[in-house]
């Protein structure tokens, strides 16, 4: 099948109702396991994707069309968006024989065509642009309103933001981090640790024939 007519199979593929994405690579054995139809999607080049994490959207398709959430999670592979609290389901964690374990909520991907990102002045979804700046910085622009809507500043998962972190008294400079203390050799690591300690081999092997 030509390329051109795999991207147009892509953009006119229709969800079945209730479908719901997995979490797991399409393709791998956990995919397979879910017994769900796989969704061929049309890769998005960088110039063209807009989303990231921190953005606040709305859901176009499914149970929560019209609600608004925060993006938490992006795969660019499979085109995917995690929205915090929305479009969720229930599994069972930690099921035996025995015990029926504990239904937890979990948020399922949806496609990148399935929301869209919310203008902070009249919070609602539009259309996107990249546009330059007059010093040359490169934004995001809503094509109804015409604001510039800046990326957001996702915190990491440990809270650290790298712009406004100092190192401390116990954190390794940059200058010994990037330091070469490390010199190859054919030595093996006894001969190398040995010559360290400066331990001399006196042991004499024994002769090894090979008949």
């Amino acid at each position: 099948m030509r390329l051109s007519a795999l991207l147009a199979l892509a953009s006119k593929v229709t969800l079945p109702p209730g479908y719901r994405h997995g979490r797991s690579r399409q393709g791998s054995l956990a995919d397979k396991r879910s017994r769900q139809r796989p969704v061929v999607v049309e890769p998005i080049s960088d110039e063209d994707w807009h989303l990231f994490c921190g953005d606040v959207v709305e859901i176009l398709e499914g149970k929560d069309a019209g609600k608004q959430g925060k993006v938490v999670q992006v795969n660019r592979q499979e085109n995917w968006v995690v929205v915090e609290g929305l479009n969720t389901y229930y599994r069972y964690v930690g099921r035996t024989q025995y015990s029926r374990g504990t239904m937890i909520p979990n948020e399922a991907p949806l496609l990148y065509r399935q929301v869209k990102l919310v203008d902070p002045m009249d919070r609602k979804p539009t259309e996107i642009q990249w546009r330059f700046t007059e010093a040359g910085e490169r934004v995001r622009v809503s094509t109804r309103s015409g604001r510039i809507i800046p990326k957001p500043e996702f915190p990491r998962a440990d809270g650290i933001i790298p712009e406004t972190w100092t190192d401390g008294p116990k954190d390794t400079s940059v200058e010994d981090a990037l330091e070469r203390t490390y010199v190859p050799s054919l030595k093996t690591l006894q001969e190398e640790v040995m010559e360290a300690m400066g331990i001399v081999e006196t042991r004499k092997h024994k002769k090894v024939y090979w008949y």
